[in-house]
């Protein structure tokens, strides 16, 4: 595979090993058909920003960290490519990881080694622990500004947050679900992708709080930890669904929705009333089947065009000021949704 970038750079840009980017390269085996994908989708960005780079002269290094499900992770790189069309006159490189199951130590890890390279901005998803918040605060002390994306660290001294209201939608979930729900007797399952999550867990807290001032007698149970993927989901339903209790509606708040839809289906079960957030692949084929009921969804590529503004105008010394950039909260059903964009179509 022909190209001139070092090992060290592709492995960065496709968020693989130098290893398996060094196998790729020089066709040997052990490597899979996505490592392959991935390291090609890297040179053709690599080659991109170096255009880019050429015909401006100016380059900003911009690291985007994310723990989320492949389907999740697709649609931040594709906003933040989309996002990259507004600014033709920098060369904003930016260098993706993602991880779908990324443990505290192995993000800290990640964010050590953005610390010693260096960065003009970091995009980051993560869990809400005490040594992420630290990790953070060091950078910032190195000149290195944070901003958080759709799960924000409340109180730490990251720059700012970019993403939904996640309280606000909790709200509107609730308020939706309550118009089919019947006075008295409904169980509603509420499905998180972790815990640690800020993001997931405010969502939570506003729902239950509204839901329950609208249908005083509503049974809550909750389902956490199967970080959005397929079989992990599945496995943390088995012993709530195992007590035999109707479910009567769900808010999924962490994906997963095919599998918990799946579960629900083996015990003979159909909600009335079925809330998700994010128009995926895998929610948008849900939604048109009328399998979910609405979808709350936001324009990512927004997020990160307001992102990368920041980032070229922030100042050298980082401001004490923290912005909120809280965006539109657009109600999917499936009589509205949009047109499916190009990196979801089948093919």
């Amino acid at each position: 595979m022909a190209h001139r970038f070092p090992i060290k750079e592709i492995a960065r840009q496709a968020g693989l090993g130098t290893a398996t980017v060094d196998r790729v390269i020089n066709n040997r085996p052990n490597a899979s058909p996505q490592a392959r994908k991935r390291v090609e989708l890297a040179l053709r960005e690599l080659k991109a920003q170096e255009a880019q780079l050429a015909a401006t002269g100016r380059r900003v290094f911009l690291d985007v960290l994310a723990e989320a499900p492949k389907r999740f992770s697709r649609e931040i790189r594709f906003a933040a490519e989309t996002a990259l069309r507004s600014f033709p006159g920098t060369a904003i490189r930016v260098r993706f990881q993602f991880q779908e199951i990324m443990s505290e130590a192995e993000t800290l890890a990640a964010l050590e080694r953005i610390a010693h390279r260096g960065s003009q901005g970091l995009c980051l998803k993560a869990r809400d622990t005490p040594a992420i918040r630290a990790m953070v605060e060091r950078l910032s002390r190195a000149g290195i500004p944070v901003y958080t994306l759709v799960t924000d660290l409340p109180g730490s001294v990251r720059q700012g947050y970019f993403g939904l209201d996640n309280a606000q939608a909790g709200r509107i979930a609730a308020y939706l679900m309550a118009q089919s729900l019947p006075e008295r007797g409904a169980t509603v399952l509420t499905s998180r992708s972790q815990d640690s999550f800020r993001g997931e867990t405010d969502r939570l807290t506003a729902f239950r709080d509204l839901l329950t001032s609208l249908k005083p007698g509503v049974h809550f149970m909750d389902a956490t930890g199967g970080a959005g993927m397929t079989v992990a989901t599945a496995r943390s339903l088995d012993a709530i669904l195992a007590r035999g209790e109707a479910v009567t509606a769900v808010y999924s708040m962490g994906g997963g929705n095919a599998a918990i839809l799946r579960k629900l289906s083996e015990c003979r079960q159909r909600p009335l009333v079925y809330v998700a957030h994010d128009l995926d692949r895998e929610n948008r084929l849900l939604l048109a089947k009328s399998a979910i009921s609405y979808v709350l969804h936001h324009d990512l590529s927004q997020d990160m065009r307001k992102l990368f503004m920041m980032v070229l105008e922030s100042p050298r010394k980082l401001s004490q000021h923290v912005p909120t950039q809280s965006s539109e909260i657009f109600i999917a059903t499936p009589y509205n949704l949009p047109p499916m964009p190009v990196q979801d179509m089948p093919g």
